[in-house]
């Protein structure tokens, strides 16, 4: 049973995940306990919850080993491109042929291009895969701090041409209050509270992960609630997964083909696939808050960023793992 367990985290398919999908389950059941007849204040919650998760996160960067990561700055300017360019474009110029204006799957599509990388499952893959682990840490760390700034950028951009109101120094306002300002006073206190972090670092994830699982639990009530869903044919989230999984290696085969060109060693090219690859389902969640006032609107947003979420997942743990193994063989 533990080994069945163990196998199935590898891919992605541990507690949390499952908790997700129960809390979409719960969200299309009981749509009322999300909305606006909610008992519960989920808006209040979910707005201070975020605002201690940032903190918290502040308070874990070792403003130190910043500084230090920035000597190798091939690999970090490649990431970075891959995470705030290389991804937006791509969304782009396939949304040129194909998009249609005002359909919530594209908006959410570029959403997740738009995203910063996420910073756990990146530094669990790159360490499996024996990849370069300060450079994964300093570029996940890095991507979230740069990603209040640049991904509103992005959206300013992209929402300009749709029919939705968006306010792009108004959303820097709501930004920085409750995100970069908790971070930058979480940084303040790291050498106070780091170690303190590090010793509740499991409570401090589980509480992450209940905010984040209401603001899932809120959107998505609110989606369905309102019929955002009704009429929506299977195959049309199965297409949506597909062209998830193409993004994913697209990008994986590019950073490869990038990593290589520049000469990087084998180690920073591994940190360069699963930092370059993935995105933040954590920032998604609660930018989202900010950047799509509209509850009813958000739920369908998110769900691209939820399935390449999952599949992120999946197919870097297979790949990290298979990369992990081949490497002991040599060594061995």
């Amino acid at each position: 049973m533990n080994r069945i367990k163990e196998t199935l985290a590898k891919a992605g398919f541990n507690t949390f995940f499952f908790l997700l999908l129960f809390s979409l389950l719960l969200a299309y059941l009981f749509p009322e306990w999300g909305d606006e007849r909610s008992m519960l204040p989920l808006e209040d919650i979910t707005y201070y919850g975020v605002a201690v998760i940032f903190f918290f996160y502040g308070v874990k960067i070792s403003p130190r080993s910043l500084l230090e990561g920035l000597a190798n700055w091939k690999l970090h300017l490649l990431v970075q491109l891959s995470t705030f360019l290389l991804f937006p474009l791509l969304i782009l110029s396939v949304y040129a042929g194909f998009g249609k204006e005002g359909d919530y799957y594209w908006l959410g599509t570029f959403y997740l291009a738009a995203l910063p990388s996420t910073v756990s499952s990146s530094v669990v893959m790159v360490s499996i895969a024996r990849g370069n682990l300060p450079a994964a840490i300093f570029n996940a760390s890095f991507s979230s701090i740069l990603g209040i700034f640049i991904t509103p950028i992005w959206m300013g951009m992209f929402l300009s041409t749709a029919a939705t109101d968006f306010e792009l120094m108004d959303t820097f306002i709501k930004l920085i209050k409750q995100i970069l300002i908790p971070v930058i006073a979480g940084l303040f206190l790291h050498a106070k509270w780091g170690e303190w972090t590090k010793k509740y670092a499991a409570w401090l994830k589980r509480f992450d992960q209940t905010i984040i699982l209401l603001i899932v639990f809120s959107a998505f009530a609110s989606s369905f609630g309102s019929g955002m869903f009704d009429g929506q044919p299977l195959g049309q989230y199965l297409m949506l997964g597909l062209w998830m999984s193409l993004l994913f290696f697209l990008v994986m085969g590019l950073m490869h083909l990038f990593g290589k060109k520049l000469g990087l060693p084998r180690k920073d090219r591994i940190t360069v696939l699963f930092c370059g690859s993935k995105k933040s389902l954590v920032q998604g969640a609660v930018m989202g808050k900010i950047l799509f006032p509209n509850p009813t609107m958000f739920g369908v947003v998110l769900l691209p960023l939820m399935i390449y979420h999952t599949l992120q997942l999946i197919y870097g743990s297979a790949l990290a793992e298979k990369m992990g193994a081949k490497k002991e063989q040599k060594v061995g």
